[in-house]
């Protein structure tokens, strides 16, 4: 497994996955312009190795372009991870004496819990005066209302469990010592925050991460179900506890990462934030969010900055999606078991559509498994949820649409849940995060859905296919 971003950087190199630009380039616009076109015709990582106006630093971007860069990142498949990610899982004890009949299988995890280390490479550099204006964070669109962090690792503690959280939550630097951090309301950070305004605290110390192993830095998007610790997960990732170091706030930050600012999140003070061009392709209007007064930056000599931009799709967010749904499907199979698969459509918008094989048993079966994805946090605010019969290829449109064309009747098949909590940057809707979504029930129908016996499927009889088969080259076809 990959120890920082670095060895990842270098492995990806190896495998003609990434290209170095020795030209200099602007943050302001040109870069991520550079990043979307490469992703777009399928191309490879990019590491730009002069910026203009930051001379020390250089920028990484795209890597996680594709399914090929994740067998590169973990060395194994993802499906493989989930399994360990359901044992995990499964062992999570409920109560006092399955604690001391679980302590066996818990411990099999400790390998994987982070290692404190004395000292790491991140803290090569220490600026006790800091200001965002060193760091060359990127404008990703036009009209975005500034520069942006847009992969920041953001690590908070809640105050009530010393559970870790580690989230991809885009940051807007406002001035050289001020940022808006955009974590939606569903998410843990915002949920940590609560707590210690229950807890009466104003101010949350909060760690910004840039640039960090590829385990760590997957697990900033992954949709980890609470309360299994960020840090945990992150080593059942690298298949190793990840080495960190404690900074004086508390938080346990990678040892090895490239960048780490330090600060406080206040709890009382919200101003605008947006718009920005995000992943539906639309810019997001402003918003209120929380301000993140930063402190201090760790940092190494040469350090690497790790940006990724976002738009219409399929950008290197759509992938990141992917392998969400491959590394996650063991956990939905253990909760649903009639799942056979699941496909998050890159163009689906991550968590815009899902389209589900089922093995259906009973009547109204469909709209038992769309209600149960519903209430998994991984599918929280997934908008269209499209289910289909076990031997439909979930990854194949024109079998699904055939399906749905042929099997779905709108009034009986279609299920509007209004007026529910939905995606924060969701445009669609015009009160953020409050919309409604849709249900497609796109299986065959049993005799009770269907009010008799559903038609007989057309398909040749096997004494006619076999002779076809027998004198196909006699046709001249």
């Amino acid at each position: 497994m990959h120890k920082d971003l670095r060895e990842y950087i270098l492995a990806l190199e190896e495998r003609g996955l990434l290209k170095r630009v020795k030209v200099e380039v602007d943050p302001d616009l040109e870069i991520a312009e550079i990043l979307r076109r490469q992703m777009y015709r399928g191309g490879e990582a990019v590491l730009f190795e002069r910026i203009k106006g930051y001379e020390r630093w250089r920028i990484v971007g795209n890597i996680f372009g594709g399914m090929k860069f994740f067998e590169v990142a973990f060395d194994q498949p993802l499906e493989k991870i989930g399994e360990r990610l359901l044992r995990l899982v499964e062992v999570m004890p409920s109560s006092f004496l399955e604690k001391l009949r679980m302590i066996g299988e818990i411990a099999s995890f400790s390998s994987m819990l982070p290692k404190t280390v004395g000292k790491g490479p991140v803290e090569e550099v220490v600026v006790e005066n800091p200001s965002f204006n060193m760091i060359p964070a990127l404008r990703t669109w036009p009209k975005d209302a500034g520069r942006y962090l847009t992969f920041p690792l953001v690590f908070s503690v809640d105050p009530k469990t010393g559970v870790h959280d580690i989230g991809v939550y885009r940051v807007q630097i406002i001035d050289d010592k001020r940022a808006v951090v955009h974590w939606q309301i569903h998410k843990r950070g915002s949920m940590f925050l609560d707590h210690y305004r229950e807890l009466g605290e104003k101010e949350m110390p909060v760690a910004i991460v840039i640039g960090a192993d590829p385990a760590t830095t997957f697990t900033g998007v992954a949709p980890v179900p609470y309360p299994i610790d960020k840090l945990l997960f992150a080593g059942i990732l690298a298949g190793k506890g990840i080495e960190v170091i404690k900074t004086e706030n508390d938080i346990m930050v990678p040892a090895r990462a490239e960048v780490v600012l330090l600060g406080k999140v206040n709890a009382g003070e919200l101003v605008p934030e947006g718009p920005f061009g995000d992943h539906w392709g639309y810019y997001t209007p402003p918003d209120l969010f929380p301000v993140f007064h930063l402190e201090k930056i760790m940092m190494r000599e040469d350090p690497i900055y790790h940006a990724t931009v976002v738009g219409k799709p399929a950008l290197e967010d759509a992938w990141l999606g992917k392998a969400v749904e491959r590394m996650f499907l063991p956990i939905i199979r253990m909760i649903l078991p009639e799942v056979v698969d699941i496909n998050l459509p890159p163009h689906g918008l991550f968590q815009g559509m899902a389209i589900v094989s089922i093995k259906k048993r009973f009547p109204g079966h469909a709209k038992k498994v769309m209600m149960g994805l519903w209430g998994l946090d991984q599918f929280s605010l997934t908008r269209i949820i499209i289910v289909v019969d076990h031997d439909v290829n979930v990854n194949d449109m024109n079998e699904v649409i055939y399906a749905i064309s042929s099997t779905v009747d709108p009034q009986r098949d279609v299920v509007i849940i209004p007026r529910t909590h939905v995606d924060q940057i969701d445009h669609t809707t015009p009160i953020p995060g409050y919309g409604s979504k849709m249900g497609i029930d796109a299986t065959r129908k049993l005799r009770e859905e269907y009010g008799g016996d559903w038609p007989e499927e057309v398909s040749v009889d096997e004494r006619t296919k076999e002779l076809v088969d027998r004198r196909w080259r006699e046709y001249g076809l």
